[in-house]
């Protein structure tokens, strides 16, 4: 058991509120109480349940953020979708979730961006990066726990946004996918694992616009000592199928030579435990400070169905910030 597995050991079997941050390798495991975090100046606020009343309120307006994007390098992407593509047409993976980094010219702080942004999940670490996300990756009840993977999107501005979404077949294909893997993944932890709710659509807030996506509801039965193991059951799971790919182990693998800089914590999980349950997310919708430079991570799942432009263009659709 490393430390990372005791102190979460210690707070739940305490019932003690903590927040936990995991990076995409797993290289980066931690766990604070919620005042441990303030002193390390993190922040959060998961479903109103937070310490950021501890920043200082901003007098900026979210009608003056603006993120200036300078388009991630076509010709780069290119190269790195036709690596996918390839290693798809061998069987080496069914699906692929593809990020990059985009430069933002904006005159916003991290601060301020935090703190307009309008999300569920909301972390602010250390000033170097921002998280803002829709999408929950595990949340426990009594002793069953849930997952939502989010995938399929489209512009609700788009002539009949919702059905082209529905009937869209290469989303249905990545929707399945990812739904059978997250299935697997809550299989190694829980038993009766069952969906109990199929694609269902949700908006998303992008500024003044809105995003249609789609999610699906999945649950199984925890056992009844699950705080005495949860981080290793955690940490069993992951990285995120719906951030990954599937096979996942072999995904990775083709990520980390496809993708041109490491992920850190960007597409990672961070999450609270409240006293009786736990809420997390998985970490997209990431700003991160780069030596000054505000750098947005972004991307979305390839597949033998997917064509270069849309898959382009979802990585650009994604850089923005919800607000009200």
């Amino acid at each position: 058991m490393n430390d990372f597995e005791k102190k979460v050991r210690h707070f739940l079997k305490n019932d003690q509120p903590f927040i936990f941050i995991i990076d995409f390798q797993k290289s980066e495991q931690l766990a604070y109480s919620f005042q441990e975090a303030a002193a390390q100046d993190i922040y959060f606020n998961i479903k109103g349940n937070g310490n950021d009343r501890q920043l200082q309120p901003l007098t900026t307006t979210a009608t003056s953020i603006d993120l200036r994007p300078e388009p991630f390098n076509k010709h780069a992407y290119i190269k790195a979708f036709h690596t996918v593509q390839n290693e798809l047409k061998n069987g080496n993976s069914f699906l692929l979730n593809l990020t990059f980094s985009t430069p933002l010219h904006t005159k916003s702080s991290l601060k301020q961006i935090y703190q307009n942004a309008f999300a569920p999940y909301k972390l602010w670490f250390k000033d170097k990066f921002i998280v803002f996300s829709p999408e929950c990756y595990i949340k426990t009840k009594d002793d069953s726990i849930f997952s939502y993977p989010m995938k399929g999107t489209i512009n609700n501005d788009v002539p009949d946004a919702e059905a082209q979404l529905l009937s869209n077949k290469k989303e249905l294909y990545e929707h399945n996918t990812i739904v059978d893997l997250i299935r697997n993944d809550l299989s190694m932890i829980a038993k009766n694992v069952k969906v109990n709710k199929f694609r269902y659509v949700e908006k998303i807030k992008k500024g003044t616009q809105e995003l249609l996506q789609t999610s699906t509801e999945i649950q199984g039965n925890l056992p009844k000592d699950w705080k005495d193991n949860f981080a290793a059951l955690l940490l069993k799971t992951l990285p995120a199928g719906s951030i990954s790919g599937a096979p996942k182990r072999k995904t990775i693998e083709i990520i980390e030579h496809a993708e041109t800089t490491q992920r850190g914590f960007y597409t990672g999980v961070f999450g609270i435990f409240d006293g009786k349950d736990i809420d997390s997310a998985v970490s997209i919708r990431f700003i991160e400070n780069n030596d000054g430079q505000l750098i947005y991570r972004s991307g979305g799942g390839i597949t033998h169905l997917s064509t270069l432009e849309e898959e382009y263009q979802e990585l650009l659709e994604k850089i923005y910030v919800p607000i009200i």
